[in-house]
Formats: structure tokens, C-alpha cells, sequence
């Protein structure tokens, strides 16, 4: 038996583990606050929200949750980050743990903003 691959972000959510989805579905509705016109689309297996580029992305993992707004949407919060496992464009957020929503939401507007008003790409 074949398992068809996510068409779309709910589908996305749906297909995950069980453990993941009430994560997955909180960061989804976070984004939406900071995007509520962007629209949402798989690329890559991966949800993205999408303007004139895409603004951000997440995925489920094994043990966590990466939220993607790239490396320069991070910078300028780097020290609020700091008790949180970080890669070059990306933000690990554990299950066992309550998502930092007010950081997500600064982050998620920053990441936002640079794009609507500068045309931010997704690497520098």
C-alpha cells in the first residue's frame, strides 16, 4: 500500500503523529496571526506560508517541531533564543514543552515585515 504525500498543510497535520499535531496546529495558527493572507502550500514535504516569497516554514520531527524563518529573521533575537536548539535558518521547538508564542509572533512579524517592505529573500 502506497501512502499518499500531504497536498496540503491540513493534510500535513493530519499525517503526522498524533503527538505532533496539537504543536503543529498552534504554530499553524500563530503564523496565521502574523499572515492571515499568506497563502499555504507544501513545498519541498514541508508547509510554507507564502506572500511574494515565502515568509516561513515548519516540520515535524521525531522529537520536535522546526520552525523556519531563516538565519537573518533570527538575528535580532538571538539572546531570547538562547535556551532553544538553533541551525542556520531554523528553531527547534520540543513537544514537551509550551511553544514560546509571543517570540514566535515577534519573529514570525519580523521575518513578515523584512518581506513585504524589502522584498527579503529567503538566504542572504
Amino acid at each position: 500500500m502506497t501512502i499518499a504525500k500531504p497536498s496540503n498543510v491540513e493534510e500535513y497535520i493530519i499525517a503526522a503523529p498524533e503527538y505532533a499535531q496539537e504543536k503543529l496546529r498552534e504554530l499553524r495558527s500563530i503564523l496565521k496571526q502574523v499572515a492571515p493572507n499568506a497563502t499555504e502550500l507544501i513545498k519541498w514535504g514541508t508547509p510554507v506560508f507564502m506572500e511574494k516569497r515565502i515568509l516561513f516554514s515548519f516540520k515535524a520531527h521525531k522529537s520536535h517541531i522546526n520552525f523556519m524563518p531563516t538565519g537573518p529573521a533570527m538575528k535580532p533575537f538571538m539572546d531570547e533564543l538562547s535556551n532553544y536548539r538553533i541551525g542556520n535558518d531554523t528553531i527547534q521547538f520540543s513537544y514537551d514543552k509550551p511553544l514560546p508564542k509571543e517570540l514566535i509572533l515577534k519573529i514570525a512579524s519580523y521575518r513578515a515585515a523584512d518581506v513585504r517592505d524589502n522584498d527579503a529573500r529567503w538566504m542572504y
